[in-house]
Formats: C-alpha cells, sequence, structure tokens
C-alpha cells in the first residue's frame, strides 16, 4: 500500500516538473514571442503572455528539484524499497510498519509544502535547485528569495525526515529480517541495491539539513554563515565573515551521494529485469555488489568535483579529480556486466526489458560526458553550460526515469494484480527513448559553445543567436515527449481497474515476490514463509528440465542440473550429488 503511495504521489509530481520545464522550454524556443494563453494560468508572472525573468528562474529551480528530490529519490526509492524488500527478502512486513506510514506522510508534506510556494505573493523560491547564497540568503536579492525560499527549506527539512525515517527501516529490515536460508550472497540485486542506497541516504542527507538550519538562520536570524562584504544596491549589508562557499560544501556533500541515490536503486532494478528477460544469470554477480559498494564509499569523496571554479586549492581539485575518474571504474563494471548478461541471451522484448536496456544506454552516454566534466582543467570551460545540464539529464535524469518504469512495467502486476497493455507500453518506450535524446543530445553542443544554463534568453548575445533553431528543435522533441507520457498514465490507470488479470509469476522469475498469491493478504505468504535454497539467477541452467528454478527449489530436487559450486563447501550435499552422478551415469550416455 505504501508502495503505491509513493509511487502514485512520485507520478504526480513527475507530471507536475515535465510542465515546469515544457513552460521554460518554450520560453527558450520563442523568447520574442508572446502566448495569452500562459497569462490565463500563470497570471501575473507571464504578464502580456511572456514569462517573467524571475518566475523563469523559479521554474528551474523548483523543477530541479522535483525531480530530483521528490520524484527520483522517494518516488523510486520509496516505490521500489516498499514493494520489493519485505517480499524478496521473505518478511511479513517492514521492521517498522509505523515509521514507514510516517515517512509517506512526511514525503506528501513536502511536496504540498513545495507546491503551496506557487501560491505565495512573491512566487516560488529561485535560486536554481542547489539553491546557492548569497540569493537565498538575502530575502530581499529578488521575489523568489523571499517566502518561496523559506518554505523551500522547510520542504527539504520534511523531505529529508522522511527519507531518513524510510532508510533506516529499510536497513533495518534488509539486517534482521530475512527468511530462512536467504543469506547476504542469495539476496537479488534489487536489494543489495536498495540496501546500499538507504545507507548512503542515512549518512549524507543530515548535512543538508545542517546546511539547511544554517541558510534559515543568515535568512532569519541575522547570522553569517554564508554572507559576508555584499553591496545591496547602495547599501552595505553588515554580514561579515561567512563564506558562500561553505554551502557549496555542505550541500555538494549531499549533492554527490544524493545522485548515487537516485541512480543506484535504478540500476538494481535494471539487474534483476535484464536478467530475467534474457533467460540468463546476472554476469559477474558478485562483481555487481562489490562495485556497488565502491559506488557507495566513493560517493563521498567526490563532491568538490562541483567546486572546481570556486577557486580551490589545485592541488585539492587534482585529488577529486582522481576520485571522480575513480568513481567511474565501478559504474563502468556495471555496464559491462550488463552487455555481457544481454551478450547470446534468449531476449524477451517486454516493455520493462526494454526500458531497462534504455537505462544502460543512457548510463553509457551520459556517462561519457561526466570523464569530461571530471577533469578540472576542462570543466573551467564547461561549468555551469549547458553541457552539464546534457550531461546529468541523461546520465542521472533519463536514465534513472528509464529505470524506474522498467519497474513499474515488471512489477505492476504484483501491485495491482493485472497487467499493462503492451502495445501502449512499446508506443510510450519509442517515443520517449528518442525523444530523450533529441532533447538532451544537442545540448552537449550549446555547452561546448559557452552557453550558460539557467539563461532567460538566448538573444541577449550575439554568439547565441545561432542556437536558437537548435532551441526550439529541442523544445519541440519535449512536448513530443511530454505526449508520450499521456499514453503511459492513460496505461496505468486503465490497467490498475480494467487490465488483463495477471498470472502469478508473468515473467517467469525466480525471486521470493513471485511465489506470494496474486490477491494481496497481510503477511504476504498464506501458511510459512518459503525457505531460500539458492541465488535468484537460476535461469537456462544446463541439465535443469525448465529455463528458470525458483529460488525456493531445493538442489535435491535438480541433481541433474546441479554445478560443484553450488553447495558453497557443503560437503554431505556434495557427497549425495556424487553418489546420484554415480549411479544416473549411464542412464545419460
Amino acid at each position: 500500500m505504501i508502495a503505491k503511495q509513493f509511487l502514485i504521489t512520485g507520478i504526480i509530481m513527475a507530471v507536475i516538473a515535465m510542465l515546469l520545464s515544457i513552460l521554460f522550454r518554450i520560453q527558450l524556443a520563442w523568447p520574442d514571442k508572446s502566448f495569452p494563453l500562459l497569462e490565463t494560468f500563470l497570471g501575473k508572472w507571464a504578464e502580456g503572455g511572456r514569462i517573467k525573468p524571475d518566475f523563469f528562474l523559479a521554474l528551474v529551480t523548483i523543477h530541479g528539484t522535483i525531480m530530483v528530490f521528490f520524484v527520483l529519490t522517494a518516488g523510486l526509492s520509496g516505490t521500489f524499497s516498499n514493494l520489493l524488500i519485505p517480499l524478496q527478502i521473505g518478511a511479513r512486513d517492514m521492521a517498522s510498519p509505523f515509521l514507514n506510514m510516517l515517512s509517506y506522510w512526511f514525503f506528501l508534506t513536502a511536496c504540498l509544502v513545495m507546491m503551496g510556494s506557487f501560491f505565495t505573493q512573491t512566487g516560488p523560491a529561485s535560486a536554481g535547485w542547489t539553491i546557492y547564497p548569497p540569493l537565498s540568503a538575502v530575502p530581499k536579492a529578488m521575489p523568489g528569495s523571499q517566502i518561496g525560499m523559506t518554505l523551500w527549506l522547510i520542504s527539504m527539512v520534511l523531505f529529508v525526515a522522511s527519507s531518513l525515517m524510510g532508510g533506516i527501516n529499510y536497513v533495518s529490515t534488509i539486517l534482521n529480517m530475512r527468511t530462512k536460508g536467504m543469506d547476504l550472497w542469495k539476496m537479488p540485486l534489487t536489494i543489495w541495491a536498495l540496501f546500499l542506497t538507504a545507507v548512503l541516504g542515512i549518512l549524507s542527507f543530515p548535512v543538508l539539513v545542517a546546511g539547511v538550519v544554517l541558510l534559515v538562520f543568515d535568512r532569519s536570524f541575522g547570522t553569517s554563515f554564508y554572507l559576508s562584504d555584499l553591496v545591496f544596491g547602495t547599501q552595505i549589508l553588515p554580514n561579515e565573515g561567512g563564506s558562500p562557499i561553505l554551502w557549496q560544501h555542505l550541500f555538494w556533500f549531499l549533492g554527490h551521494p544524493e545522485v548515487y541515490i537516485v541512480i543506484m536503486p535504478a540500476l538494481g532494478i535494471s539487474s534483476e529485469i535484464i536478467s530475467v528477460n534474457a533467460r540468463k544469470p546476472i554476469f559477474g554477480y558478485h562483481a555487481m555488489v562489490y562495485s556497488l559498494m565502491g559506488i557507495t564509499i566513493l560517493s563521498f569523496i567526490v563532491w568538490g568535483h562541483h567546486m572546481f571554479v570556486t577557486g580551490m586549492n589545485p592541488l585539492l581539485g587534482g585529488v577529486f579529480m582522481i576520485t571522480t575518474l575513480i568513481i567511474a571504474v565501478p559504474s563502468a563494471v556495471k555496464t559491462f556486466n550488463y552487455l555481457a548478461t544481454l551478450w547470446r541471451g534468449n531476449i524477451r522484448f517486454t516493455p520493462a526489458m526494454l526500458f531497462a536496456i534504455g537505462l544502460v544506454s543512457f548510463f553509457i552516454s551520459g556517462g561519457l560526458t561526466g570523464i569530461f566534466l571530471g577533469n578540472a582543467s576542462l570543466d573551467i570551460n564547461l561549468h555551469d553550460t549547458y553541457f552539464v545540464v546534457a550531461h546529468f539529464h541523461l546520465v542521472m535524469g533519463s536514465a534513472a526515469i528509464f529505470g524506474m518504469l522498467a519497474g513499474v512495467y515488471h512489477w505492476f502486476p504484483k501491485m495491482f494484480g493485472r497487467m499493462m497493455n503492451p502495445k501502449l507500453a512499446y508506443l510510450h518506450f519509442w517515443v520517449t527513448f528518442i525523444c530523450a535524446y533529441l532533447v538532451f543530445f544537442p545540448l552537449h553542443f550549446l555547452g561546448l559553445d559557452g552557453v550558460p544554463r539557467r539563461y532567460y534568453a538566448f538573444t541577449e548575445f550575439e554568439f547565441m543567436n545561432k542556437w536558437l533553431t537548435v532551441n526550439v528543435f529541442v523544445t519541440w522533441s519535449a512536448i513530443v515527449a511530454a505526449l508520450a507520457q499521456v499514453a503511459f498514465l492513460f496505461n496505468f490507470f486503465y490497467s490498475i481497474f480494467r487490465g488483463k488479470k495477471a498470472p502469478q509469476n508473468p515473467w517467469d522469475a525466480n525471486t521470493l515476490e513471485w511465489t506470494t498469491p496474486v490477491e494481496h493478504l497481510h503477511g504476504n505468504w498464506p501458511g510459512e514463509i518459503p525457505t531460500v535454497y539458492r541465488w535468484p539467477y537460476d535461469y537456462s541452467k544446463p541439465g535443469a528440465e525448465k529455463d528458470f528454478i525458483p529460488q525456493t527449489v531445493p538442489f535435491s530436487q535438480t541433481m541433474s542440473s546441479n554445478l560443484p559450486h553450488d553447495f558453497e563447501g557443503n560437503e554431505e550435499a556434495e557427497r549425495i550429488q556424487k553418489e546420484w552422478e554415480a549411479k544416473n551415469k549411464p542412464v545419460q550416455e
């Protein structure tokens, strides 16, 4: 139930954020045209049918905040942790169901507070989603620095409280409530990913809260943590001794683990879906787990790569550059393992499989540009240009969204007991996939040419005029991509009520959640929780009767397909297997 609440709230927030992005894309494509319709909907923020510069920045800010935190963190982790953790490790429920419920209601409150800022006199927060001071720390700096910014900060604190309650819950459930036989190395990669994501969140989110509290002090109580030597018009502000760079350190110390909090659940979901639909064991299971651990540890020592141009010591920049390039290694390990799993697999192109492969595509193409940006010297040219926007919208934005959609298509039968319509799903995939590339790929070239992000109009500078046509193209692609989501939304909500009834195990998968009955019941399994005997990826095993062997099947029932390493050094089992083989050898010949 809580997974459904997170998912549907996440979908609603995603639609809102998508509409905001369409609004500012319209401004970028046609900066000189006026659209009376905009004034009808936005009132004083689009007087004469043109979005005001202040409001443009607010749109960019709220779009980024919703997408990163409310959709890709809460929507993704909240949905799939709650759905899959108890079902895949064999638990009746979460460690603390009450904390779990509280986590959702805090998340919803955070969403409502954030959305409420659109209905204030001065409008929503507008300092970019990273809300750098002094713009965010001096309330009179611009309309969006007033009550809207205060609401943003309150919303973020509520959101972090929600994340922490969820995270503590996920970690304690996975560590303490696994069913009989389910050791850590028999857990599906989804659970590993969600577990390490929760650990990341617990360790990094509190730092953001610390930063936010200091920012509230600066804004409302006259302190100077982030402010110093500011001239406002003709008057000199009294603040002295603070540093706006301090905020960047506190923010990015959360902000970089955050992007891995966003992508890791999506990678875990893809691992499971690619293995199931390639009908092959996942390639390099242990390597996959170790690479997730590597990402988890390394993500804490790379935050400085967001700050190469803040005047940091070049030596320190060099250190951050090295750690940034090293964190590309575990990511590459995962990529090659996905490709090796697909290689010569008996692939079934279900909608979920297409989205999981789409994730791999975005992860590669977006990840490659990260190597550019991770180089301190190159970053001096590329920092704060559209190149950065293109990079993270591919590697984190599109990839994680595709992971989330893959998960929705794959586990929809488990959540709602019905199947989604595959034809609409294929339409949704192809249009979204192609349009995502058409939107974000051209932006790399704008960035290489030095076009800065968050600019209100490209007509102010001579050298940017040549990109106006590209912007029109990108905006049309974005509008088509947005329309493609209508197919998904219809498919999703229609299938909940009218979809084809789902069988118990629609994808022939091995993991425990497909051993539960289709009708949901309290405690997940009627009677005893099944015991686990094997890892979750026994697909197409030589000698086996079927091309999948669920985790609940003991080795004694699969004598013809058992391999020596299956027994993990259990001598008794090895002896029985040898005797069986000696007896049955002649039969096989």
